[in-house]
Order: structure tokens, then C-alpha cells, then sequence
């Protein structure tokens, strides 16, 4: 032991540093010769290897097929020291028509499914390359690429293939490296041609320039990009993400819908989908649903999902994009190899590349062809010097001891090169015909062309620009009639088209059944009180209008939902309709859970730290936060109130300095007036504090609004359509928390109930909806003005009312005719 460590060839080392130079260069080679592709060809080694080793052995697309084995076993002996598990499942996906965009192998056999089935084993499925997958490799035996040693050191392979198509853009890649990842998907070629052609006629091309080619990715199996923020960010910066949705479509069977998937996101397993679905409507997470079953065949995908009765199919549909991988988030990365480096490029940096790449390719083979010509031409010349003199060369040959001898002489004695004499030695005697002599001095003449030709490739950027346009016509001929599989949708999040918007009154209607629509409110005509109405929307037979409202169509709508959450939207992202269509289910423009309800919607255009918004609960509390801390919602929205578990929110109202009272009213016409400086503001995440007590258990409240003073008018009005007007300042002020006075005196003609309260404002009208949906405008100053315990005069009549709200004053303009009676005074004290 002491003679070893006296041993001067002893070497102290520093762990620590032996440690990281050896990750590093782990990580470097795992980076560099495994998990990612090269920006020039798209391919990591292990593909490239594969489809050279296929090259080689002769099995190109019109081949005979060979067994998937011998091609493994070619692939991990000479060139991918790796298992051949690892190979083969490369080469698999490879032939696989769900991963790859433009499969690169022609695969006979199983080679797995969509449903995630493996493919068979390597000896018993077969494979050659697919005509794709030449264009990769064309051109490869003229040097058109650097060959280095394979991993022994005992063959040569191909550094980077001479492609002919930006495979990295259309293929896509997908790889886990040390510390860093690729995931770039897949493209139409078509586009992505069509993309070059585009730079290669003008190199400062901007980035919507190139997209008005290449729209978004494209991917095999189809589905839809929901949104063009997440591509336009990732086309600019090499990083963005998009959303992916399942292609579907809504049949109608009997009396009940059926949901068909026709499409799936990219790498989603069908099968695995199935049974999370199954799985969901099996522990309740997911209502409506009766069956799912897969009827898909070879013509195409089909999952069928049957809903139950009167379970509407737009409401499922979003729950299933919701808690499915029917929706799914593709985050692009473009990161690749440069150079030996990795690096994250914008979709105009890889078209850069690959078009200097294919400059480097034709480069190359045009010297390739080049020396080729030139060499051949040089033989040309010497056969054709030597017919000239014939007899001389016979008779110089005929006196040489051998073939050596004749070639040594032939160049001392009339100068030609040892190339020459060799040609001229081997040549038959045939070749003297006159015929002969004519072929080869016309294959001479072609050749100086063709030389002439070459030398101008490589002279002249142009040219060179003009054979690289010319082969990706030639390349758009073949793969140019691929159609689209991938469509692509608006995002209403990544819309800003205010500024392209008039801002015009609108009014926003949303059904019981949750449709939402909003319009223009000029649609709607003023009619005297009592009067019919006008149909404001067509409902199905169980539906009917529960709330609207007008507003301006660049105001911020604010939806709060009964478990207290608040969303909000900008009122030109509501899709506009015809006062009799049915509009659009509210839950495919706001994330809402399957049984959540919108109590409120309120149209502001500010979020001032000077205003605040008050909610009220069906229980009688109240709550009051500062309007500013709901400037940022997020995509789910935020928790805007915390409920009791047997409370509901019914509304909420936003509050300004000039407020001076909240105003609730019950359903058993009970109501309370208090300061609303007895609210104090509290945060999002808080619950309240109570705002009336009950009189009868089963009481609860209907409506609540604000009062600025005494002088304000209050409209209440009751089921059967009755309503009545009076001054704010009849209505005692209490503390909050009590039980209040009577809002309205009920009897028959009134009905048990009261729907709602305004304030009445002179430059406002109001509207009422019936619940067969009918409209119906009126003045609220022809309201006649009674004293708090009276009841008031029909409204409506002839149907029960869902709801009340304020509208804009029309100018002006001749009242309808009707056929309403005289309007009845109904218990005026």
C-alpha cells in the first residue's frame, strides 16, 4: 500500500470537478447524438440512422419489403449502439399514420393503434420507405452531406441528410433532453412550401406574411386549434401554447342527442379516453350522459356518447372539453440542433436554415456533377484526339511490349494524360465507325453545355435561388394536393377588435336554459302600457327568458354565478342575433361547472377603487368589496363571496360614492332600507355580514338594488304583473339586519310573489319578460305613483312575468295600436 501511494504516477483529481466535466459531457452527447432533432433534415440520429440503413439496403419506396428485424439489426450493428427495443420503436412511430404528419417508413403489418395497441414484434411486421422519405435522402451518394465515422469507426454515415422538404416543420419532434425539451408539432406541406417560396422571393418577410401561408399547425389526426394567440407567439418567439380540441358533432336520435367524436387531439389515446369518460359520468362528475361506445372502423373515427333526455348537448360537450383530454394543451417548443448547439428558433429562423441548407446541398452536387462532367468530357476529348490519329495510336500500341507500355507511351509520344490513355487502350475497335465518331463528338458538345451550365450555379446567387425555387415546384407538384386536417377557430380571449366596433345600446338576453344573446336595441319598439309585446326570443318548449339587460357593446360584462364566482367578458365577444333567434348556451364563452348559474350580470366600464360591488345572498346576507379587486379575473374566474352551504347568491350591484342605501326585497313582498355605510368593504374571500331577518322560514329574498336618496322612485312589481312606484323615502330606514316593512300589498290579482325592483329614472324605460318570452317595453313614468302598502296597476297581462329591468328612452316616435283594456288601479289606499 505505501508503495503505491509513493508511486509517482498517483494522481490526486477534485471530485467535484471530475463530477460536473462528466455530466457535462453526458449531457451534451445526450443533447446533441439522441433526444434532438437537427434544424436541417428534422431528424434525431437514431431516425436518420434507420432511414440510412434502409437506404442502404435498397428499400426505397418501389422495393420489395423486408423484415423489420434485419433492418434493427443493420441499425444497431453498424451505425445506433442501442437496444433495439429503442430502434424499433422508432421505427414504428415512423410508420405510423396518427404520429407522423408524412409517414417516412411504408409499414406492413401491426404497427400499433390509436387506441395505444403495440405494434407487432420486428420479426413479424416488414418495412421500406415511403416516396416521402426519398425526398429526404435524394441526392445523398453526391456528396452532398459531410460523412462521419459510425460509432466504431469501421463505416461511414451521413452527418445530416440532403432533404429536399424542411421535415423538421412538417413531421415535427417531440424529445426530453438534460435540461431542456423539444416539442414542435407537425405542418400541412403544402404550407410550409408555400412558406419558402414565399421567403425565398423576399428574404425580410414579416411574420404575417409567412402565416398568410403556413395558418397553424397541422396534425395528423385532425381536431381543432382553439385560439391563434398561443401559434402567433410561438411562430414569433419559438415558444407559445395552443389549445386542441376534439372534432365533434351533435346528432339528433328519437327524442334525445348524441355527441360523435369525429376527430381526436394530437396523441391522444382513444381508448384511454373512453374509459375516462366512462369513469366521470360513473362517479357523477359528468351528468346527462346515458352510454359511450366506439364504433369506429376503417373508414374513419366514431365515439359515440349518448346523452339522456331533455340534457342539452352544448352543456355536456363543454364538460367533456373541460375534465377530458378531449381538449388538450400543445406547448411548442422549437428547440433544435445548430451546429452542435441547441438552440429555441422562430418559424421564420427555420425556413432561413433550411433554405441555406439546401443552398449547401445544391452547392455541393453541382460540384459533384461538375468534376464528374469535366472528367468524362476530358476522356471524350482524348478519344476524340485519338480517332484523328488513329494510325499513329495503332501503331504505337502494336509496337508496346504490354498494356502498361502502350498506356506510358501513348503519353510520351503524343501527351496524353494517363486517363486518356487508359480510355484509349480500352477502347473497341467498334468505336471507329463514323457513327461512333459522331456519338461521342455529340456527347462532348452536351457535356460542355452542361459544364458551362454548372459554372453558372456556381457563379450566380440567382441561379442558385432559381433551382431551389424550381425543386420546391417540382416537391409542390407531388405533396401539394395534401389538404388540411387541422381546423382552426377564434379564440374570443385572443380577439382585440374594439376599436373595429361601433359602440352601439344593445340588449343581452340570457334564458332560463342558459342561452345568451345580445341585440342592437332599436330591434325593439316602444308600445304603450298594457301593452302585448313583441316576441323577443324563440325558446325550446321548457325554456324561457330569465334575465337581460342593455348596455354598450364595449362595456365589461361582469357574470356573477350563484356559488359566488365572477367572470366577466366584453359584451361584443357575445355573439349577436335576431330578436327571435336562440342564441348561444353562455357556457362555450365563460368556464362555468356543469350546475353553476349566472344571478348577475352587470355591464360597467371601469373598475375604480371609488366604486364597490355589493352582493346579496338568498339568505339575507350581504357583502360589499372594492370594485378594483376584480380589474384581472382569470380564465375560471374568481371567488367573489364565500356561501353558507344552503346559501345562494341572487345578486349583486355596483355601488358608487353617490350610493346611500341598500334596498332588498323578499319573495313574500318583505323589504329593508339601510345605510350602506353599515356595510363595511371586505376582500374577495370573505362572507358577509347578515342584511334582513326573516318573518317566515320559508321567505327568502328576490331582489335587492341601491339608492342614492329619499327622492329616487322604487318600482316594485309582483308575478301576475302587477307593479307600482313609490318614493324611496316611504320606505322607513332601519338597521341592518332587521325584518323591514311591507314592499307591496299581495292578493289575487298580484299573485303570492314579487319578481323584482327598479329604481325608476326619468331617462329609463323599463322591460318586462313574461315566461312564455315575451317583451314588452313601457314608460315607467305611466306607472301610476302609490304609497308603500298598496298594490299597484297591471304591467302585463295575460301571462305570468320571469323578470323586470331598466331600459334607454327611445326617441319619441307614434305609439302602436292595442287591444288592451283601460288599465285597472288595484287597491289605492
Amino acid at each position: 500500500m505505501s508503495d503505491l501511494l509513493n508511486n509517482d504516477e498517483v494522481q490526486t483529481i477534485n471530485i467535484e470537478e471530475t463530477l460536473q466535466n462528466s455530466y457535462l459531457d453526458y449531457s451534451m452527447s445526450v443533447i446533441v447524438g439522441r433526444a434532438l432533432p437537427d434544424v436541417r433534415d428534422g431528424l434525431k440520429p437514431v431516425h436518420r440512422r434507420i432511414l440510412y440503413a434502409m437506404d442502404k439496403l435498397s428499400l426505397s419506396h418501389g422495393s420489395k419489403f423486408k423484415k423489420s428485424a434485419r433492418i434493427v439489426g443493420d441499425v444497431i450493428g453498424q451505425y445506433h449502439p442501442h437496444g433495439d427495443t429503442a430502434v424499433y420503436d422508432a421505427l414504428v412511430r415512423m410508420a405510423q399514420d396518427f404520429s407522423m404528419r408524412m409517414q417516412l417508413v411504408d409499414g406492413q403489418g401491426n404497427f400499433g393503434s390509436i387506441d395505444g395497441d403495440n405494434a407487432a414484434a420486428m420479426r413479424y411486421t416488414e418495412a421500406r420507405m415511403t416516396k416521402y422519405a426519398g425526398e429526404l435522402l435524394k441526392d445523398l451518394e453526391k456528396n452532398t452531406v459531410n460523412m462521419i465515422d459510425n460509432y466504431d469507426g469501421t463505416t461511414k454515415e451521413p452527418d445530416v441528410m440532403p432533404t429536399r422538404v424542411p421535415n423538421l416543420l412538417i413531421n415535427g419532434s417531440s424529445g426530453i433532453a438534460v435540461g431542456m425539451a423539444t416539442n414542435i408539432p407537425p405542418h400541412n406541406p403544402k404550407e410550409i412550401l408555400m412558406g419558402l417560396k414565399a421567403l425565398l422571393a423576399d428574404p425580410n418577410i414579416s411574420l404575417s406574411g409567412i402565416m398568410q401561408h403556413i395558418k397553424a399547425p397541422d396534425f395528423p389526426t385532425g381536431g381543432i386549434i382553439f385560439g391563434k394567440k398561443g401559434i402567433m407567439d410561438a411562430y414569433e418567439t419559438g415558444r407559445g401554447r395552443i389549445k386542441v380540441r376534439a372534432k365533434t358533432h351533435i346528432e339528433q336520435k328519437a327524442k334525445k342527442e348524441v355527441i360523435v367524436i369525429d376527430e381526436l387531439p394530437y396523441q391522444v389515446n382513444k381508448a384511454r379516453l373512453i374509459e375516462n369518460i366512462a369513469n366521470l359520468v360513473k362517479d357523477k362528475m359528468i351528468d346527462g350522459v346515458s352510454e359511450v361506445r366506439d364504433e369506429s372502423d376503417r373508414d374513419g373515427m366514431r365515439v359515440v356518447i349518448e346523452l339522456k333526455r331533455d340534457t342539452m348537448s352544448e352543456i355536456v360537450l363543454n364538460n367533456l372539453f373541460k375534465q377530458t383530454s378531449m381538449q388538450t394543451t400543445f406547448g411548442i417548443i422549437m428547440l433544435s440542433i445548430l451546429n452542435q448547439e441547441p438552440r429555441i428558433f422562430g418559424i421564420i429562423d427555420v425556413l432561413k436554415h433550411f433554405i441555406n441548407h439546401r443552398k449547401t446541398v445544391i452547392i455541393r452536387r453541382t460540384i459533384f456533377d461538375l468534376e464528374k462532367a469535366k472528367a468524362r468530357a476530358h476522356i471524350l476529348e482524348g478519344l476524340k484526339k485519338a480517332i484523328d490519329i488513329i494510325d499513329d495510336v495503332i501503331r504505337v500500341i502494336r509496337a508496346s511490349g504490354n498494356e502498361e507500355d502502350a498506356k506510358n507511351n501513348l503519353v510520351s509520344e503524343f501527351e496524353f494524360s494517363e486517363i486518356q490513355a487508359a480510355s484509349i487502350v480500352a477502347m473497341r475497335l467498334g468505336r471507329l465507325t463514323g457513327l461512333e465518331i459522331e456519338k461521342i463528338e455529340n456527347e462532348l458538345a452536351e457535356l460542355m453545355k452542361l459544364i458551362e451550365y454548372l459554372e453558372s450555379i456556381l457563379k450566380s446567387e440567382e441561379v442558385l435561388h432559381g433551382i431551389i425555387g424550381e425543386e420546391f415546384d417540382e416537391v409542390l407538384e407531388v405533396y401539394g394536393s395534401n389538404k388540411r386536417k387541422t381546423e382552426v377557430e377564434d379564440d374570443y380571449d385572443d380577439i382585440d377588435i374594439e376599436d373595429l366596433i361601433p359602440n352601439e345600446p344593445m340588449v343581452v338576453t340570457i334564458t332560463h336554459r342558459g342561452y345568451i344573446k345580445r341585440v342592437p336595441l332599436a330591434q325593439y319598439e316602444k308600445q304603450k302600457r298594457g301593452g302585448k309585446g313583441k316576441t323577443a326570443i324563440t325558446t325550446y318548449e321548457d325554456d324561457f327568458i330569465e334575465r337581460f339587460f342593455t348596455c354598450n357593446t364595449h362595456d365589461t360584462l361582469l357574470f356573477v354565478t350563484d356559488r359566488g364566482q365572477l367572470h366577466w367578458l366584453k359584451v361584443y365577444k357575445i355573439p349577436e342575433g335576431s330578436r327571435v333567434a336562440k342564441g348561444k348556451a353562455v357556457v362555450n364563452l365563460l368556464n362555468l361547472m356543469a350546475d353553476e348559474r349566472i344571478r348577475s350580470i352587470i355591464p360597467t366600464t371601469d373598475f375604480s377603487e371609488e366604486k364597490s360591488l355589493v352582493f346579496f345572498t338568498q339568505k339575507g346576507v350581504v357583502k360589499r368589496t372594492n370594485l378594483s379587486e376584480f380589474s384581472n379575473i382569470r380564465s375560471n374566474g374568481v371567488r367573489a363571496i364565500v356561501l353558507d352551504e344552503d346559501d345562494a347568491l341572487i345578486t349583486a350591484k355596483i355601488a358608487d360614492q353617490d350610493i346611500k342605501y341598500l334596498f332588498i326585497v323578499t319573495k313574500l313582498a318583505q323589504c329593508i332600507k339601510f345605510d350602506i355605510e353599515k356595510i363595511r368593504e371586505q376582500g374577495r374571500s370573505t362572507r358577509g355580514v347578515r342584511g334582513i331577518k326573516f318573518k317566515h322560514e320559508d321567505d327568502e329574498v328576490i331582489d335587492a338594488n341601491i339608492i342614492a336618496n329619499d327622492e329616487q322612485e322604487i318600482l316594485v312589481v309582483s308575478e301576475k304583473g302587477i307593479g307600482k312606484r313609490t318614493s324611496a323615502g316611504e320606505y322607513r330606514l332601519t338597521n341592518r339586519g332587521g325584518s323591514g316593512v311591507i314592499a307591496m300589498k299581495m292578493t289575487n290579482k298580484t299573485g303570492k310573489y314579487v319578481v323584482g325592483c327598479l329604481m325608476v329614472d326619468e331617462t329609463m324605460d323599463m322591460m318586462a319578460l313574461t315566461v312564455a318570452g315575451k317583451m314588452i317595453r313601457v314608460d315607467m313614468q305611466t306607472i301610476s305613483k302609490s304609497s308603500r302598502n298598496t298594490s299597484g296597476v297591471y304591467i302585463v297581462k295575460g301571462d305570468d312575468v320571469a323578470s323586470v329591468s331598466r331600459c334607454p328612452k327611445k326617441p319619441d316616435e307614434e305609439d302602436e295600436e292595442d287591444d288592451m283594456t283601460p288599465i285597472d288601479i288595484l287597491d289605492v289606499e
